[in-house]
Formats: C-alpha cells, sequence, structure tokens
C-alpha cells in the first residue's frame, strides 16, 4: 500500500474503534466497521481528484490516470 493508503486505513479503524465503543474487541465488528470507511475515504479522495476543477485531466481517461498515480496502482 502507498502511504496515501496507508493513512486512510488509519483514519478508518481509528472510526471503527470510535464508533464500536464497548463492542471493539468483537473483530467482525472493527472488521466491518474499518473495511465500511475505508472504502468511503478511498470514494471521497477519487471524488476529489474528479472534481477538482484546477485540473484539466479531471475527466475520463485522465481522471483515472489521477487516480492511479495517487494509489499508486496500474
Amino acid at each position: 500500500m502507498n502511504e496515501r493508503t496507508v493513512e486512510l486505513y488509519k483514519q478508518a479503524l481509528a472510526f471503527a474503534y470510535n464508533t464500536a465503543g464497548p463492542d471493539a474487541g468483537l473483530a467482525t465488528v472493527i472488521e466491518s466497521l474499518t473495511a465500511g470507511k475505508f472504502a468511503e475515504l478511498i470514494i471521497k479522495d477519487c471524488i476529489t481528484i474528479c472534481e477538482d476543477g484546477s485540473n484539466t485531466q479531471t475527466t475520463g481517461a485522465g481522471a483515472a490516470m489521477l487516480i492511479k498515480q495517487k494509489f499508486e496502482v496500474e
């Protein structure tokens, strides 16, 4: 995982523990909350890239390229 992905995962994990409260010891609760929040954070980053009006590459293939670069995937 790249640095941004690790950062988003840590945020998702913190959200899961804060949300689960006393149920934080139940692995399935934490895993479910973390996975959901992690996906949400990744999607928000992608939306931000697509909505960035200062970049002329934020449509179609250009946006896909920027997302790939941000998350270091091919």
